[in-house]
């Protein structure tokens, strides 16, 4: 089964939705990307439709936007 990406920005709202997600669905299931350390994932995350992070991705596809952290406009800078 894919996993789920987590995409954030290492915001303290993003922090804490990061380790809610991971003890809602354990760590072997999402994988964890923090866009402000790893921008060349900005374009991946937006292509999935992320438009503010924190935002998890579905296997499926859908992304869920979390407790609204920063725009991908404040994210690129």
């Amino acid at each position: 089964m894919p996993k789920s990406i987590f995409y954030h920005a290492g915001c303290p709202v993003c922090i804490s939705a990061e380790h809610d997600i991971v003890n809602l669905i354990g760590s072997d299931n999402v994988e964890i990307v923090h866009i402000g350390e790893d921008r060349n994932r900005i374009v991946e995350a937006e292509k999935a439709g992320v438009k503010s992070v924190p935002a998890l991705l579905t296997p499926n596809g859908n992304v869920l936007h979390l407790n609204f952290g920063a725009s991908m406009v404040d994210v690129k800078g």
